[in-house]
């Protein structure tokens, strides 16, 4: 069975909005800051750090992340809506780990998910269905 994971665009997030391309820029932009890394260590980070390769889908309202080796094999994203705690209806990003998917696919989400959400301010619920806060909270 697959598992998911939603990043939520709640109240003090930076964005209100998501895009496709703006989430494909965001995982670039993690991309080229593990092989910056790398440069600085001497060492090929950025294929560890991000072993897929982004591949869009028919339909345009998802796309996946193909894996470039055997521990890896796909992790689905996409734009969607989800519900809040107060009931309302908040833009998110569902990470899908579909029924092939491998240990090394659902350690690298949660990496993703991680680096995803803090970067947007936002509000992580896990495939474990435990919840983390990166949006400022009073």
């Amino acid at each position: 069975m697959s598992q998911s994971a939603y990043i939520k665009l709640v109240k003090g997030s930076q964005d209100q909005e998501l895009t496709l391309e703006h989430i494909k820029a965001t995982l670039l932009r993690y991309r080229e800051q593990t092989a910056r890394t790398g440069e600085q260590l001497g060492w090929d980070y950025a294929e560890a750090a991000f072993p897929y390769t982004i591949e869009s889908s028919g339909d345009e309202r998802w796309f996946y992340l193909k894996g470039i080796n055997v521990h890896y094999k796909h992790i689905i994203m996409g734009p969607s809506t989800s519900t809040s705690v107060g009931g309302d209806q908040v833009p998110c990003i569902q990470v899908v780990l579909p029924e092939e998917a491998t240990h090394g696919d659902k350690a690298k989400a949660n990496e993703l998910c991680r680096y995803l959400a803090k970067s947007l301010a936002a509000e992580l619920t896990m495939f474990n269905g435990r919840t983390v806060y990166y949006n400022p909270r009073k």
